[in-house]
């Protein structure tokens, strides 16, 4: 009798990932030609105005019910957050989130649908504008999955509901959207899913992992103030530039002389600005950090550092005090470590190797990079979430890149662009077999 029933769950889960499979292969064509659509039309964060509307609107098509313009940022402002539900009787709720948000990089991919698109940073630069993370993707899937679950529910009971979420790339929409009484105006979720492109695994294949799958991070922001003149009497100035030089280097030493080698821990300068001409010193110079770590004593260990580092540059250089460092530690900017619920990872990983086959599902490895995604599990991890991560590139990609050494384009390049067609196929199948187990009829 026990290996009847395994034969007969087998056959179930066979018939699910046939219709799965087919309703992919109709829905591929449409959702290929929005992605491109999304592609080319990138927005900033907080910007999300037509990229939100456009999933909105399809989302309606595809028999949700839509509310947008959801969430209210620190300063008041208003969101473009999203969110679609759909009511299929007595169940558990799901809720499931994509990303609406581009990058501020100029694309160089050369492709047909390549976005030109330009617009104004937070600091009011004239900066290009590209999907450089996969959000466009992301999108896509989840379109794909909520049309699929909508033709699927007579396979399902429960409550879905679909996100889009804007302001990932400045970690702040998750906490906009949460802030503006999310949870209060609509139905509370039992679990809480979604996925990532990942360039390190091939398209076709998803990766999972339970525990601690992202760092958290930490935005800084530090200006080394000096005093300016000529640059041909520096020894009438105080050089910022100079100093910068050396905080740069001495900020090197955080992770391989100060913390222990078994904690993970980044710190990064990503942007450094000062000066308007070769022949004049600046007053000042201004420096924006990145700092990662899956450890909070780290984290505080690595902001301690990085403002003792600042001082002991300007004494070294005979700054005044009332010249000393700023240092600004974001409070808008910053994300604890993101958790995957190991039981929720667990159930995932059996629904991905029924619908995918297990040759298809790989093993995740923590990653330095991070999300506000884990937010909607609230503090202290509630609310199970898991996000999971979806194929990229080719196999003969990754088998080139293995062979001469040379690294495939990552995520922020301003050469990356997932491989579509069967990175969007597995994303609809993975999502849609993840919801269907976990609103499974009794």
């Amino acid at each position: 009798m026990r290996i009847f029933g395994l034969l007969l769950l087998a056959a179930v889960f066979g018939r699910a990932a046939d219709d799965l499979r087919a309703l992919a292969d109709q829905e591929l064509p449409s959702l290929i030609a929005i992605y491109r659509d999304l592609h080319a039309h990138p927005e900033l964060s907080h910007h999300e105005e037509r990229t939100s509307a456009l999933l909105a609107g399809e989302l309606r098509k595809a028999g949700y019910s839509v509310t947008e313009h959801l969430g209210r940022y620190a300063d008041g402002a208003a969101a473009f957050g999203i969110a679609a539900v759909l009511k299929n009787g007595a169940g558990p709720v799901v809720l499931v989130r994509t990303e609406l948000d581009a990058l501020p990089i100029e694309e160089k991919t050369g492709l047909p649908f390549a976005s030109v698109a330009r617009s104004k940073n937070a600091a009011g630069q004239d900066v290009g504008v590209m999907h450089a993370c996969g959000h466009d993707l992301h999108m896509a899937s989840l379109l794909g999955t909520a049309r699929t679950l909508s033709r699927l529910k007579d396979q399902w009971s429960g409550t879905l509901v679909f996100i889009g979420q804007p302001s990932e790339e400045t970690v702040d929409g998750a906490r906009a959207m949460l802030g503006d009484g999310f949870y209060e105006r609509f139905p509370k979720p039992d679990f809480v899913i979604a996925l990532h492109d990942e360039p390190a695994i091939e398209a076709g294949k998803v990766g999972i992992l339970a525990g601690p799958i992202y760092a958290g991070s930490t935005a800084v922001e530090v200006t080394l103030r000096g005093t300016g003149g000529h640059g041909a009497h520096p020894e009438l100035t105080k050089d910022p530039v100079v100093m910068a030089a050396e905080f740069i280097m001495q900020l090197q030493t955080i992770v391989s002389r100060q913390t222990l080698p078994l904690d993970p821990a980044v710190v990064t300068v990503g942007s450094i600005h000062g000066g308007t001409k070769g022949n004049i010193i600046p007053d000042e110079v201004v420096l924006q950090l990145t700092t990662r770590a899956f450890n909070e004593d780290v984290r505080e260990r690595t902001l301690s550092s990085i403002r003792r580092m600042a001082q002991g540059v300007a004494y070294g250089a005979g700054v005044a005090d009332d010249r000393a460092p700023i240092v600004k530690v974001s409070e808008t900017e910053a994300v604890p470590p993101t958790y995957n619920d190991p039981k929720l990872a667990q159930r995932m990983r059996g629904a991905f190797d029924a619908a995918l086959g297990a040759a298809n599902v790989v093993e995740s490895k923590p990653m330095m990079v991070s999300e506000d995604f884990g937010l909607f599990g609230l503090s202290g991890h509630q609310i199970p979430t898991v996000i999971f991560q979806l194929g990229a590139v080719t196999a003969q990609q990754l088998e080139q890149s293995r062979s001469t050494g040379t690294p495939l384009p990552s995520l922020h390049s301003s050469e990356f662009y997932p491989r579509v067609e069967p990175a969007l196929r597995t994303g609809m199948i993975a999502t849609s077999s993840a919801l269907l187990e976990l609103l499974k009829r009794p």
